[in-house]
């Protein structure tokens, strides 16, 4: 059963928020009588009421106690469990509180709804493992994880806003980037997030590795913050058609900004793609000491270093919520919306600090029925889009000033070392 199959439960949210603030407050007095740990002023329970950890027993009281056990520790354990520092973790649950987002209801507070949330996307948690850890019924887990979706999805709006128009300080300040990209305002690529879906809905989906995907477009900034997403397009669908769904749906580029983006997309003025049959392989590049032999070369290797930043944040993002890396059970529906949820989170976890070493240096188990082979992007633009076709001869003339002012500088350069 999917968490959106849980509509009649609903009717019972309004029957149980009745007890909340008792519960949550009499539950980790009691513990906290009874284990001796502390005075009320020293005991380990946030403002809210929420509860306190033990480790793994039965008792539906000691996971309102984990919970509480993970807000309290700094990364530790906390981290190693839910893929998010404690305190971020708090102040999520706190602005989902005070925007009436999420509710305390019986015995489960907004941090332990949250909590079974970003453990469902870090682990790829079935309801069976989800039950097993917190000790709830199967219907209580459908009807929380199904709020959080509800609650967490429409975020978006407020937490992955379009990026500022300014130059970012990483170009400005770099004489490799500034003044020739200063009107660069991101990135964007494309990934393909598996997926679970019926034989008679699959043929759209099936993408040219012949697995089940949907086709995700992700925008970032130069600080690994996600400035666009879209969901729910087929695997089926080009890059550069899924740009397109997007920018029918409202993403807009200012005039006179562009976004990089890689060779499967159209080269248009809004969209800055590379030149095609020329190397682009900043890694290896860079640690050759590549030197450029022309402004073709020059321009995709400054714009392999730029573009790299939504490899970063892509790479984050599926290191925090593996979840996007393997195939769920949940309804097609829920499926679709698994990636958005994911990048809200992403942006309000950089927000707060979130600490991206400890983060590479965790290694999180997940439950995966099978690896899938998946597309890593399309190679090269096949002209499927008529109003990005007729764009390419404008793109072709920015990018070319750019490349050619670019290497004019870059030789003078070259003649001052040499004398």
């Amino acid at each position: 059963m999917d968490p959106e199959d849980s509509s009649e439960f609903e009717e019972d949210e309004e029957e149980e928020e009745e007890d909340d603030d008792l519960m949550l407050f009499i539950l980790p007095a009691l513990y906290l009588a009874s284990t001796g740990i502390g005075t009320l002023d020293q005991r380990s329970m946030v403002s809210d009421g929420t509860a306190i950890e033990t480790p793994s027993q039965v008792s539906k009281f000691n996971d309102a106690e984990w919970i509480c056990k993970v807000l309290e520790d700094d990364r530790g354990q906390g981290y190693d469990k839910l893929r998010v520092e404690p305190h971020i973790l708090l102040e999520l649950s706190r602005y989902l509180r005070s925007n009436d987002l999420l509710r305390n209801t019986r015995g489960v507070s907004v941090e332990e709804k949250i909590g079974m949330f970003i453990y469902m996307l870090s682990r790829n948690a079935s309801f069976q493992k989800l039950n097993d850890r917190f000790k709830y019924s199967t219907e209580t887990i459908h009807r929380h994880i199904k709020v959080c979706f509800d609650a967490v999805t429409p975020m978006t709006a407020e937490f992955v806003k379009p990026p500022l128009i300014q130059a970012h300080r990483k170009i400005s300040s770099d004489t490799r980037y500034g003044p020739y990209f200063e009107n660069c305002i991101g990135a964007i690529d494309g990934i393909h997030v598996p997926m679970t879906i019926s034989d008679s809905e699959a043929a759209p989906y099936r993408n040219r590795q012949e697995s089940l995907s949907q086709n995700v477009m992700l925008a970032c900034d130069f600080d690994l913050n996600f400035v666009y997403v879209s969901c729910s397009r087929e695997g089926s669908a080009s890059d550069a058609a899924v740009l397109y769904s997007a920018i029918e749906s409202g993403f807009e580029v200012p005039r006179g900004k562009y976004y990089l983006v890689d060779g499967g997309y159209a080269n248009t003025p809004s969209f800055l793609a590379p030149y095609n049959e020329v190397p682009y392989h900043t890694e290896e590049q860079d640690e050759s000491n590549f030197q450029p032999m022309d402004y073709r070369e020059l321009f995709n290797l400054r714009h392999a270093q730029l573009h790299r930043h939504i490899k970063r944040a892509v790479g984050l993002l599926k290191m925090r919520f593996p979840i996007l890396n393997v195939a769920t059970s949940y309804r097609k529906d829920t499926q679709l919306k698994i990636p958005s949820a994911a990048v809200v989170l992403h942006n309000i976890i950089q927000r707060q600090g979130g600490n991206e070493e400890l983060l590479c240096e965790q290694t999180i188990p997940f439950a995966s029925h099978k690896t899938v082979n998946l597309p890593s992007g399309d190679d090269t633009y096949g002209y499927d889009v008529s109003a990005f076709n007729s764009e390419c001869d404008m793109g072709n003339a920015l990018r070319d000033g750019i490349a050619l002012r670019m290497w004019a500088d870059y030789e003078s350069s070259m003649c001052l070392i040499s004398e």
